[in-house]
């Protein structure tokens, strides 16, 4: 038996700066950004990541990239 993997969809998501909490502790939501090619390379994907999070108006955490992908066993003959 071998497993197929299709790629099927790539979103990125920016951890934007929402608040902090009472311990001082910063807190963040993720703004994501989907419909990006499957084909892309990563390095072009983080350099998209830096350009948005350079135009925010607050601190950015982490970028967060999102891989889903289908998986399938093949026949054997």
């Amino acid at each position: 038996m071998s497993v197929l993997e299709g790629l099927k969809t790539v979103t990125l998501a920016i951890e934007v700066q929402s608040g902090t909490k009472a311990t001082g502790e910063v807190t963040f939501k993720k703004r994501s950004f989907s419909g990006i090619r499957l084909d892309a390379p990563t390095e072009n994907i983080l350099n998209v990541a830096k350009a948005i999070a350079s135009v925010l108006n607050t601190e950015t955490g982490d970028y967060l990239l999102t891989k889903v992908s289908t998986i399938s066993e093949t026949e054997e003959e």
